[in-house]
């Protein structure tokens, strides 16, 4: 929240974390159903951004469960992966880092055949950021991956849920 966007996007870790959770705990739309109240929650203490936030975190957790899904990964009384959730994180959290950069920089483009006037929170591209996204994303991806298996596969896996 102390970053602009969408340079706080990069260091989503717990973001992450809880999403993978949420998608072992509740299956198939679990991280999604996080993702949609967390970025309602967040819209509220950032109106300016509000509409761009809830899409975006929802998105994310859309990615987080199509990931988890795509995977195979199932939360069990028997535990999880930790590679291959550390693996859909890592994707997860790469694509929807890419994804949000890429409307920030291309935003004042479309803005501009729009007529409306810049918005003063749009960055400009450059390849250091570039490289933070394509690097960062995964890294934070895959350790909130590994964050997550570890949660689930010492505290979490004997929690039984009744949906």
């Amino acid at each position: 929240m102390f970053l602009p966007p969408p340079i706080n996007y990069m260091f989503i870790a717990l973001q992450a974390v809880l999403l993978a959770l949420s998608g072992l705990f509740i299956k198939n739309v679990g991280a999604t159903y996080a993702g949609a109240i967390g970025g309602l929650l967040t819209a509220l203490g950032s109106p300016g951004l509000g509409l761009f936030t809830f899409i975006a975190t929802t998105l994310f957790g859309v990615l987080v469960d199509t990931a988890l899904f795509a995977f195979k990964i199932k939360g069990s009384h028997k535990g999880v992966n930790r590679n291959r959730l550390i693996i859909a994180m890592a994707i997860s959290t790469m694509l929807i880092g890419i994804i949000t950069y890429n409307i920030f920089v291309m935003s004042p483009n479309i803005l501009a055949q729009t007529g409306i006037p810049k918005l003063p929170f749009i960055i400009q591209r450059s390849y250091i950021l570039d490289v933070m996204v394509i690097f960062m994303g995964p890294a934070t991806g895959a350790t909130a991956g590994y964050a997550a298996a570890y949660l689930w596969n010492k505290y979490l896996k004997n929690i039984a849920l009744t949906l």
